[in-house]
């Protein structure tokens, strides 16, 4: 029989984190949550501390949470990722990092626009790497969130700045449509899956 118990603030607030997959805004909670700033820091408190001996974690980095991997989870997800040693990014994930590369700031829409395919995970490995970083949100509806390129990517590739990329043609999205169809289908990646990342 399904539990139909209401679920306290915490449950209600892992429940958000969970099915968010990304940061959300401790007074976006309180909204969604019709309670006051404290009640939700203290239930971010509690949550944090019911999950330090987890293989997740919540990560407050200032007014925004998440549920994100343990440091302690780290080498078993990076075999389960096949990062263990000098490993080698997939094409997939070399297309998505490329993407990113040449069209930063970019969302995750915007990405899977250009390849045609659902990118999450493959935007999760790239942060996992460190070579992605979530860098604010897209002032459109929804605000999603927009993702670049780190300094670690550029020292893993070698490139003193982003102007020492290649040149590439990659499709352009339409800059008033956060969903709009690529004007191209396709497109060459550089060779970056045979750079091993350490």
């Amino acid at each position: 029989m399904v539990d139909t118990q209401p679920l306290s603030l915490e449950g209600q607030i892992e429940a958000i984190l969970f099915a968010a997959g990304e940061p959300v805004g401790l007074a976006q909670l309180a909204e969604w949550l019709e309670v006051n700033h404290s009640s939700i820091d203290a239930a971010v408190d509690a949550l944090s501390a019911h999950y330090q001996q987890r293989g997740i974690t919540v990560l407050r980095h200032e007014d925004r949470i998440q549920f994100v991997t343990s440091v302690g989870a780290a080498p078993v997800v990076r075999r389960m990722l096949g990062q263990s040693g000098a490993t080698k990014l997939s094409n997939a994930v070399s297309e998505v990092l490329t993407i990113i590369a040449y069209r930063q700031p970019i969302t995750r829409a915007q990405i899977e626009a250009i390849r045609g395919v659902d990118c999450s995970t493959l935007v999760r490995q790239l942060q996992i790497r460190e070579l992605v970083v979530d860098v604010g949100r897209l002032d459109t509806v929804g605000r999603p969130v927009l993702f670049a390129t780190t300094d670690h990517f550029l020292r893993q590739f070698g490139l003193s700045s982003l102007r020492d990329l290649p040149p590439l043609d990659i499709p352009l999205l339409a800059e008033s449509d956060d969903d709009a169809a690529p004007k191209q289908t396709s497109f060459q990646t550089v060779p970056i899956e045979d750079t091993p990342i350490g």
